[in-house]
């Protein structure tokens, strides 16, 4: 019932997740991402703890490729989960259980991994790696041109009602984390939107955190 991507900026080091459904707020069950470690997608009969898990074994020294094999052997029903995979040289590596729903599939390459159940087409997964290779600009822009692609291949097998984008940079905290819990329209272009307005105050909103004395204008009124 998802597909999604994690990828890795080999000129910034950001790192990001973005992630569609037919179910509901699939972004807050299934993204994980820590700057300087790495990112995750645990999806598919969703195991929530697969993400921080995946994210503690790389942060404490392992490669993508072997933190998905100690969590192959460390997690319950293992053959019922996704689990995607990014560390902080760009080795990806994937992890699709045999009990995946519907027609699921993966795809990877360097600093881009992506998989997907219950899916239109095998070729879905494959698509959104293309895309994201294919695109330019920050990273939020290429995580979003990746999901357009994955939609434009085919996507779910049927309509999606929820999505979501996170970025991770040199903070402790994500500095983007957009989410469309729930639409009946289409939540990928509602988090592109989301996108078209935080991107030009994303800096800004790291500045406010780290010394607000050298923030930008907040421009309310008493601000000077």
């Amino acid at each position: 019932m998802t597909f999604s991507l994690v990828a890795r900026c080999a000129e910034t080091g950001m790192f990001g997740v973005a992630i569609s459904s037919s179910s509901p707020a699939v972004a807050a069950r299934c993204s994980y991402a820590r700057a300087d470690v790495g990112t995750v997608a645990s999806q598919n009969v969703t195991d929530p703890t697969l993400g921080p898990l995946t994210l503690d074994l790389m942060q404490g020294g392992m490669s993508a490729p072997e933190a998905i094999a100690e969590v192959q052997q460390r997690g319950r029903f293992i053959e019922y989960r996704q689990v995607l995979a990014v560390d902080d040289q760009g080795r990806t590596a994937i992890h699709s259980g045999p009990n995946s729903l519907g027609i699921w599939t993966q795809a990877q390459a360097e600093n881009v991994a992506s998989g997907g159940n219950l899916l239109a087409n095998d070729g879905v997964p494959q698509a959104i790696v293309d895309g994201y290779l294919a695109a330019t600009g920050h990273i939020g822009d290429r995580l979003i041109a990746a999901m357009r692609a994955g939609l434009a291949a085919g996507g779910e097998a049927g309509p999606v009602h929820s999505a979501g984008m996170m970025i991770v940079d040199s903070v402790a905290w994500p500095v983007a984390d957009l989410r469309c819990d729930w639409t009946e329209t289409c939540p990928i272009e509602a988090i592109a939107t989301a996108w078209d307005v935080y991107k030009p105050q994303l800096d800004a909103y790291i500045q406010r955190a780290l010394d607000p004395r050298q923030a930008p204008s907040y421009g309310v009124p008493g601000d000077d």
